[in-house]
């Protein structure tokens, strides 16, 4: 058993059907407790995978609230809390809100981050059938360690990493649906490398596999250096967060104390500005 924060990762093939991916999560929780983890991740869309037929807000109205039943029930019975991609009903009958929950060991949410950036590009519009989140992502306290959470398209948007990281998050969760295509993987790697050398935190990204997702999960810490990755395949992988880490890193590389808020074209928000 490692020591520290220990996060279990927890890439999946996605089901249709959610049924079976509870059933998927308390197999996993299982296994993750047996491990010593303090907080299990699954990726987006753990809930049941979408599709023409079934769309994700024919899902969230049938399953929302059961599966979230559900996924709290995983959190008490194996003692570690749970963050997992669910869909939530919208205002709009034809778009459901793509959301991470976040459950306590006790089986309490303590955490939802409905997803602000919507996947528009590549062929995929995912605006179609979701809606946007309108609200900054949470970072909620587990064991002691600050978490802050964020989803898939995310990645690409640094200023909410920022944001999360000046909240005191000391790890930021990434459940993902990341498609397979040419460079994404690399695109997927070398961003999550990015968010955690230039906040000096730690990522932890946990994707699909199966259907057209390229999984590679990983954990990377506060100077970039990965700490665990996934192959292509179901699997979990498992890591620790280590607070001091962080520290001994920010103290070497302190690139947040060094940033110069003075002045205005490096402020959050102000970079369109002219």
């Amino acid at each position: 058993m490692e020591a520290g924060f220990i996060i279990t990762l927890a890439q999946v093939e996605p089901s249709p059907d959610p049924r079976a991916n509870l059933e998927k999560a308390r197999t996993m929780a299982d296994k993750a407790a047996a491990r010593g983890a303090d907080l299990i991740v699954f990726p987006e869309m753990f809930m049941g995978l979408p599709s023409p037929e079934c769309p994700p807000a024919r899902i969230a109205a049938a399953h929302g609230r059961a599966f979230s039943e559900g996924l709290a029930d995983v959190a008490s019975q194996f003692g570690l809390a749970v963050a997992a991609g669910c869909w939530e009903e919208g205002a709009q009958t034809d778009r459901a809100f793509n959301v991470v929950r976040i459950f306590s060991p006790e089986g309490r949410e303590v955490a939802a981050y409905r997803k602000v950036h919507l996947f528009d590009a590549l062929s995929v519009r995912e605006s179609d059938t979701m809606a946007p989140g309108n609200a900054l992502p949470p970072v909620v306290e587990l064991a002691g360690v600050h978490v802050g959470v964020a989803i898939c398209y995310d990645l690409r948007f640094p200023e909410l990493f920022r944001h999360l990281a000046l909240q005191g998050a000391q790890v930021i969760i990434l459940p993902s649906a990341w498609y397979q295509g040419p460079v994404k993987e690399e695109h997927w790697r070398t961003l999550l490398q990015a968010r955690a050398i230039e906040n000096t935190l730690y990522m932890a990204g946990c994707n699909l596999v199966g259907y057209s997702f390229c999984g590679r999960s990983a954990l990377f810490d506060p100077f970039g250096i990965q700490i665990v990755g996934a192959g292509e395949g179901e699997q979990i992988i498992v890591g620790a967060i280590d607070p001091e880490r962080i520290r001994a890193v920010r103290k070497k590389l302190p690139s947040l104390e060094n940033r110069r808020l003075s002045i205005d074209c490096l402020q959050l928000g102000s970079a369109g500005e002219v």
